[in-house]
Order: structure tokens, then sequence, then C-alpha cells
């Protein structure tokens, strides 16, 4: 009967006493903000430089050719637009001479100094040589960014790659970690084409995340990427727009912001 009653009470409730911002304003507003963004968007030119992989393995021709088909493909939802054209979410790596890791903001370095004392570190990896470990960190949790794992995280140790190495760093498909003494923590597959870098993958354990695992894998990539291939100018993290608000602060504490972007694949 009380259940009853207090449930009277709230449909009785006049709608000027709830959040009526939170209710019909703020999923408006929200779109508002999104669709003047998307108007003021910077835009820019990303060379795939797909001529430089002809004295490369042909898996990453392949693997360039693959992404730009993507890249460009009708996006799902609005197939007036390219999929990856509109929000990309792109860190400009050369825009001033200083390290990228001297560019993020405040709170991105506060989790990377504090990362740095607990004793972590960054080093590019055999992703075979750590599939144990690799299996660990997919179990670390069953739910990320609110989607449930694959159920095969759970069921079957990750398998092997068969990847080949790069011999140009024009091209490559490096995967990179964060280790806690011996053990790997996090890590990262990337695949760089001529003037971009994407992430392709990004999976921490679950009880380090608290550390700064994350944060410092992707400064640390960001600062490998000047030093070891100097064509890349464009550090990208997936889309800005689809993302949640949460996910989108975090992304802007590492600098992808949201751009619109021309890819160009030419022989």
């Amino acid at each position: 009967m009380k259940l009853l009653t207090a449930l009277m009470s709230v449909i009785a409730t006049p709608i000027s006493a709830f959040n009526r911002e939170a209710i019909f304003l703020g999923p408006l507003k929200r779109a508002s903000q999104t669709i003047r963004e998307i108007s003021t968007l910077p835009s820019v030119s990303i060379d795939l430089m797909v001529s430089e992989t002809r004295n490369n393995h042909p898996f990453f021709s392949l693997v360039t050719r693959q992404f730009h088909e993507n890249a460009r493909r009708r996006h799902a939802k609005f197939p007036l637009i390219r999929k990856f054209e509109y929000g990309v979410a792109v860190s400009l790596l050369k825009s001033t001479p200083q390290p990228y890791s001297d560019r993020v903001g405040s709170t991105a370095k506060r989790n990377l100094k504090k990362a740095l004392s607990l004793g972590y570190r960054f080093e590019r990896i055999d992703y075979n040589q750590h599939l144990d470990d690799i299996t660990v960190i997919h179990r670390s949790s069953k739910i990320r960014q609110g989607r449930a794992m694959p159920e095969h995280f759970f069921t079957a140790r990750a398998p092997s790659i068969v990847d080949p190495p790069s011999t140009n760093p024009t091209h490559d498909y490096p995967y990179f970690g964060i280790f806690k003494g011996d053990t790997l923590v996090a890590y990262a597959s990337c695949l760089v084409a001529g003037e971009l870098c994407t992430i392709e993958t990004l999976y921490g354990h679950h009880d380090h995340q608290v550390d700064g695992v994350i944060p410092l894998l992707l400064v640390s990539m960001g600062d490998h990427l000047i030093a070891h291939h100097p064509q890349v100018l464009y550090y990208v993290y997936d889309t800005y727009f689809g993302a949640s608000e949460t996910m989108r602060r975090f992304k802007r504490k590492f600098l992808f912001l949201p751009h619109r972007v021309t890819w160009r694949c030419d022989e």
C-alpha cells in the first residue's frame, strides 16, 4: 500500500517539480552543441602514403587500403557522409615543437606522473611473447565503456598473430605495452600508415586502471611516434561525437579533438 501511494504521488506531481532540462532540454542541448561543433570542425587531409609500401611486405599495402576503404564507407546511421569523415578524434602530433607528453592536459600529466612513480614502464612489445598476460588483461573486466566484452575473451586464450615485420617506418603495425615488473598490464596496437597513426586496440587490466596505466600508454605512444615515425602527423583515437561525454573528456585530455578528415591513398 505504501509503495502504491508513493508511486501515485510521483505520477500526480506536476512536471515543474522535475528537472525539465534533464528530461527534455538536456538531449536537445547536446544535439544542438554537436551540430554547432560539426559545422565549425577544423579540416585535415591525411595522406596514407600507400606508394611507400611497394618495397615493404604486401601486408602493409593490404591493411592500408583496407583502412582507407573502411574510412570512406557510408556511415551506417548517416549515409550522406563517410564513416570516418566528420568528428574523427585527431591529435596533431607536430603542431608545436614540444614533446606530446608536454602538451597533454594537466590531469593527463598527473596520471602519467602517478603511473611512473608506481614503477610502471612503457615498451614496444612482441605480442606473441605475452599471450598469457594479454588473456589475463582481457578477462579482468566483463564490461568496458558500458559494453560487454566478447565471450571468447573468457573461454579461450588470446590467439597469436602472424603480422610480418615492417622494413620501413612509413608503414607499420606495432604493439605497445605497459609493464609492472615483468608483467604486462596494458597494451595497444596501432596502424601506422604514412601521416597517420590510428589506435586499433587498447586494453588495460582493470585492477591497474586507477594507477594511470592507460594514460601512460597513450602518452608514451605519442612520444614514440615522434621519435621513430617522423612522417606521422596525425595521432587518431577513433571518433569523438559517438563517444559518451565521459569518454569525450578523456579524449580531450590527450588532445584527441574532433576534425573533419579527407583521406588520401594515392599511388
